[in-house]
């Protein structure tokens, strides 16, 4: 498992560390401890809907900021549980692009079983770091 929750960085709210080779990796397993902190059961997601996204920031952590964000707000908006299934990177004059295609479904509460609602991605202790064993992140959900 490429990520782990954290009991020790904050008490109210859910903190975990995700890590990868790549910033693709790193995004995708960030997701899934995202959306697995509101979905016991990420296998029972049906890739019925997708969405297209285009982000754009001034850094890599700036962009994993709005990309988690982005997932929590179809959540609250469209009722979408949504994971990546394709991601792309770009540099660009003013700093970085993401382009991507997220799929899921709408929630049914018969068949997904939810657990704790995330409001939002908070800035507390927050950080993305590139070193020599790949991507790592420290989030922190305000729940």
């Amino acid at each position: 498992m490429p990520f782990e929750y954290r009991g020790d960085i904050a008490h109210a709210d859910i903190a975990f560390n995700a890590w990868a080779e790549t910033l693709e990796e790193l995004f995708n397993e960030a997701a899934r401890a995202t959306m697995q902190v509101m979905v016991e059961n990420l296998a029972a997601v049906r890739p019925t809907q997708t969405v297209e996204l285009q982000l754009d920031q001034e850094s890599e952590e700036m962009l994993l900021f709005d990309f988690l964000n982005e997932l929590i707000f179809y959540k609250d908006a469209k009722r979408l549980i949504l994971l990546p299934a394709q991601l792309s990177f770009s540099k660009t004059g003013t700093g970085y692009a993401l382009k991507g295609t997220l799929q899921g479904e709408e929630i049914d509460v018969t068949r997904h079983m939810m657990n704790t609602d995330v409001k939002a991605v908070t800035m507390l202790r927050y950080s993305l770091s590139h070193g020599p064993e790949g991507w790592r992140a420290t989030v922190v959900l305000d729940v």
